[in-house]
């Protein structure tokens, strides 16, 4: 994992909330600023804005920063062929105990199915992992198929802010844990810019309940040599710490 990854995963204020599915709890910047986190919402089923989303999906599914795990069980439950990967067990725990597939795992290191994946959903925020997008829609854009697709939930306006944060249950910061870690909140626009940059093209942009998304999609040839598979109907999902398999699972044990 990198150190934020493992800055977020020894939060122990965010692995609670998580368990008891509510709140409060905030990302406080090292300047005190604090942003609430929607615990309560993300521990929730799938909600209209969600499912809205979720409809925009194609193919092979892989959810960053999955978190609980809503979204990854509604697609489940839709029959999709879906993965959630988030760096924190308590994360993955919840994932499973909805019916969702579910791996601990940063995006920065390696995963299931390369190069292969229909579609990445970076929602809640995760747009923000690692604290420097361009270098998350690269990743991202390797874990794709060619011409796949990404939907990002951003910020509203204009937004590009860059800065070490750290998880907090209380206004005051007292129980924080955990060393500070990289993240970045976008708008669309701040996206729009690091996307076209890298290649991206965009084909869609739209708001629901008060959060805003992006779907954009890869180039549809690789622009260097690549060793992933031709991109299949359902993706092979394997890894050594997958949870959740099952005789009909597209997930396998190595």
């Amino acid at each position: 994992m990198t150190g934020g990854s493992v800055a977020w995963a020894a939060a122990d204020p965010y692995s609670a909330a998580l368990r008891s599915g509510r709140g409060p709890l905030f990302l406080r910047r090292t300047d005190g600023w604090l942003l609430p986190l929607e615990v309560e919402r993300w521990c929730a089923r799938a909600d209209a804005v969600d499912r809205a989303v979720l409809d925009r999906c194609e193919g092979a599914v892989l959810d960053v920063g999955c978190g609980p795990g809503r979204l990854v069980a509604e697609l489940a439950a839709r029959g999709r062929t879906v993965l959630g990967i988030d760096v924190s067990e308590a994360a993955v725990d919840h994932t499973v105990r909805l019916g969702g597939q579910a791996l601990r795992r940063s995006v920065f290191e390696p995963l299931p199915g390369e190069g292969r994946w229909d579609t990445v959903l970076l929602m809640d925020g995760n747009i923000g992992i690692g604290g420097e997008p361009a270098a998350l829609l690269q990743r991202v854009a390797a874990l794709l198929r060619p011409g796949g697709l990404l939907i990002a939930e951003t910020v509203p306006g204009h937004v590009d802010e860059r800065a070490r944060v750290q998880v907090v249950d209380t206004v005051a910061g007292a129980r924080t844990a955990g060393a500070p870690f990289p993240w970045a909140r976008l708008g669309t626009p701040a996206l729009l810019r690091y996307a076209r940059r890298a290649g991206w093209r965009p084909v869609a942009q739209w708001s629901a309940g008060g959060r805003c998304f992006a779907a954009l999609r890869t180039r549809s040839t690789r622009s260097t040599s690549s060793s992933a598979e031709p991109p299949k109907r359902t993706a092979v999902i394997s890894s050594q710490r997958v949870r959740k398999p099952s005789g009909e699972s597209p997930v396998a044990d190595r």
